[in-house]
């Protein structure tokens, strides 16, 4: 029998983590380890209980969700814990800077039950939980924040150039079948083209590809 999928909520309303929390225990597949008020305890839990998934909200005191997560994310022994973010506002400015300090994705605070549930699934088989509706806005986002006059020595070396192509229009929020008939590739062959961009760019997920690409120039924001 598998494994449930170990989760620690951390959200500084009780009655929320206490909802989740429910949620979550009434599901064969997931279980919760723990609850956090704030973000230094989840920072804390996390090292502790070394939960497969963190249901982490933005904003919490002592702590924000943000720099826990980035915290979470770089200390040895939690790097591989995956952080979805919990968020109030479809285009809450905070989102960037959690997918920045290394979440996996995030969701609103008002997401269905069955949403909620999967995402977390999502999450904890090391896919980022970012649809190209939420990568547009991602880069909207980007192109909101000021950028470095030059891009950033992150070398794209060892990069061909058809990947450079695929790269490129992830990073204008593409989906994997537009960029196939965009490109005239197989659906398989664009899979493969992302799957190698990861492993060479060092990245986690999707989201981090499309930060690459602008901090690195590849993409400029639109005027």
């Amino acid at each position: 029998m598998t494994e449930p999928i170990r989760v620690l909520v951390a959200d500084d309303q009780a009655l929320l983590r206490g909802s989740f929390r429910a949620l979550i225990e009434t599901t064969p597949d997931l279980t919760a380890v723990g609850e956090a008020a704030t973000g230094a305890e989840a920072v804390e839990l996390a090292r502790a209980l070394r939960p497969d998934v963190v249901l982490m909200d933005v904003r919490m005191p002592h702590l924000d969700g943000i720099e826990a997560t980035r915290r979470i994310h770089r200390a040895a022994g939690t790097e591989e814990v995956r952080v979805l973010m919990l968020t109030m506002f479809d285009l809450d400015a905070h989102v960037f800077a959690a997918l920045r300090a290394g979440a996996a994705g995030f969701l609103l605070k008002d997401t269905p039950p069955a949403d909620l549930l999967n995402a977390i699934r999502v999450v904890a088989g090391g896919e980022a939980l970012l649809a190209p509706a939420v990568t547009r806005r991602l880069i909207a986002e980007f192109t909101r924040q000021a950028l470095p006059a030059h891009p950033l020595p992150r070398a794209l070396d060892g990069v061909t150039d058809r990947e450079r192509e695929v790269l490129t229009l992830v990073a204008r929020g593409l989906s994997n079948t537009e960029i196939a008939d965009h490109l005239h590739l197989s659906l398989a062959t664009v899979k493969t083209y992302i799957g190698r961009l990861l492993a060479k760019l060092q990245a986690r997920d999707r989201a981090q590809l499309v930060i690459i690409a602008y901090e690195t120039g590849l993409v400029a924001p639109a005027p």
